[in-house]
């Protein structure tokens, strides 16, 4: 297994950017790091790093070695699941790439389930939203994404789609909260906070105003979804959410959550999907199989 060990250990420099930190990282000095990526380059015949002032980054061939050993590393963590499978005990790692509006919720709710059935299983939480979540499978960072309205599609394989229409947060005393569905005009009438423009709900809203004669200018912007949430109460203002992302009503009556009428906001699309072509580690499967039946349950697939 040295050569598994070499291979993390040049990931491990990818990612960090520097021999220094990953050696701090990976508890060995700098100086036997740096040993095993000369003795590497040596037997490939190339430079996989090109050395900096300030750290190491990647030249061309590296590119193509990291692709390889990613998926090295990740075929090795497949078949370390299905031999403790074999003893009846799944182990292994799930890193999942997700919008926010999962994490108050949805996840822990399930990763909880999962682990009370196999707590071999460790988890990785990442937010990333839109293109950073597909960066985050090809780069192996993540084995799945579920992620908002996503940029774009190249390398991402789709498992299951559900409709996310359109809800507005509101505190329980704004006028518009004991309403059953909402107009967006009405919800510009009040101080409205949104979330920055990298954000799938921003990107939702705003096409929807493309085709409207509404205009509708935030009085506050964040990328932090608990942040807005907080702040309806604060000045009375609007925000807005997905269905998600939202508590059971038996949770949370501090705020109330009024559907955005269809005809002003059409739903978007919450994605749950891996990299391209990949073969799943056995305990990524078997969550994604848990969450997919979860998705499919709770919302409209498309």
């Amino acid at each position: 297994m040295r050569y598994m060990t070499t291979i993390r250990f040049i990931d491990a420099v990818a990612r960090a950017g520097s021999i220094r930190r990953a050696a701090d990282e990976l508890a060995i000095t700098s100086t036997a790091l740096n040993r095993r990526i000369l003795s590497l380059e040596e037997e490939l015949g190339s430079p996989i790093f090109e050395r900096m002032a300030r750290g190491v980054r990647l030249n061309s061939a590296g590119e193509i070695f990291i692709h390889h050993i990613r998926n090295q590393l990740s075929d090795m963590e497949r078949v370390r699941t299905q031999i403790a499978d074999l003893a009846g005990e799944r182990r292994g790692n799930v890193a999942i790439a997700c919008s926010q509006a999962l994490l108050p919720f949805f996840l822990p709710k399930h990763i909880s389930k999962y682990r009370a059935e196999h707590p071999g299983v460790t988890f990785e939480v990442l937010v990333r939203d839109r293109a950073a979540a597909e960066a985050a499978l090809a780069d192996h960072t993540a084995d799945l994404a579920i992620v908002f309205e996503p940029v774009r599609m190249a390398e991402f394989h789709t498992l299951l789609r559900v409709r996310q229409p359109l809800f507005a947060v509101l505190a329980p005393h704004h006028p518009l909260a004991g309403r059953d569905t909402v107009r967006l005009r009405e919800c510009n009438e009040y101080p409205v906070v949104l979330p920055t423009n990298d954000y799938g709900v921003r990107q939702l809203i705003e096409t929807s105003l493309q085709v409207s004669s509404l205009e509708m200018k935030p009085v506050i912007q964040s990328d932090s979804f608990e942040f807005l949430r907080s702040y309806v109460t604060a000045e009375s203002a609007i925000s807005f959410q997905i269905p998600i992302g939202l508590p059971p009503s038996s949770y949370d009556s501090g705020l109330r959550y009024v559907p955005i009428a269809e005809k002003d906001v059409p739903p978007g699309i919450l994605y749950m999907g891996q990299l391209h072509k990949r073969t799943l580690p056995v305990a990524v499967a078997k969550f994604a199989d848990q969450v997919s039946i979860a998705l499919a349950e709770s919302f409209e697939t498309c």
